[in-house]
């Protein structure tokens, strides 16, 4: 396993030499999307209307942060399940999305498309909301502001530390960790 310093946005070449089980220290710009902000992207795209930002290279983190405490860039920002954005994922890696973060598995057409278009998956620690916290160093809202912490905002982040668990060539931490760690008998 490697260790890797990258700044989002993304491109292939810094995306193909992810293998999972890589640490990565993410700088630079990243969008935040959960489930309902994901619905609203997808039906812009449908009607073939601008994004409210550019997906080519983007990074997707899936948060609803809490807010934040006075002085505060942010408040609590800890993954949330990915699953919930399998739906919308391969449609977006379509259009250029090269990184989601998040914690949990991923389906089968989610896998396939992040081989296909050159995407990769990274796993932010749950429950360390705010300490992931001090790696964001700016946030602000840039679409669906009435959807509350659910809103897409445009973060800037600072070594925002992450596990590889899903790359661009199928592999899969949930099962390949678990796979080296049981027991052979």
């Amino acid at each position: 396993m490697a260790e890797y310093r990258l700044i989002a946005p993304l491109k292939d070449d810094d995306v193909v030499k992810l293998k999972i089980g890589d640490k990565v220290l993410l700088s630079g710009i990243v969008y935040t999307a959960r489930d309902a902000a994901h619905k609203r992207l997808i039906e812009l795209l449908d009607k073939n209307e601008n994004p409210p930002f550019e997906i080519k290279g983007s990074v997707i983190y899936y948060v609803g942060p809490t807010p934040p405490r006075p002085g505060k860039v942010i408040g609590a920002a800890g993954p949330t399940t990915a699953v919930r954005m399998d739906a919308y994922a391969p449609r977006l890696m379509k259009e250029g999305m090269k990184g989601m973060i998040a914690k949990g598995k991923r389906n089968d057409s989610v896998k396939k498309a992040m081989m296909e278009y050159r995407v990769v998956y990274f796993g932010a620690t749950g429950g360390a909301g705010a300490l992931i916290n001090r790696c964001i160093k700016k946030a602000e809202v840039v679409a669906f502001e009435d959807l509350g912490p659910e809103a897409i905002r445009k973060l800037e982040i600072e070594d925002f530390p992450l596990i590889v668990v899903g790359d661009s060539f199928g592999g899969d931490l949930y099962i390949g960790g678990r796979m080296k760690w049981e027991k052979k008998e």
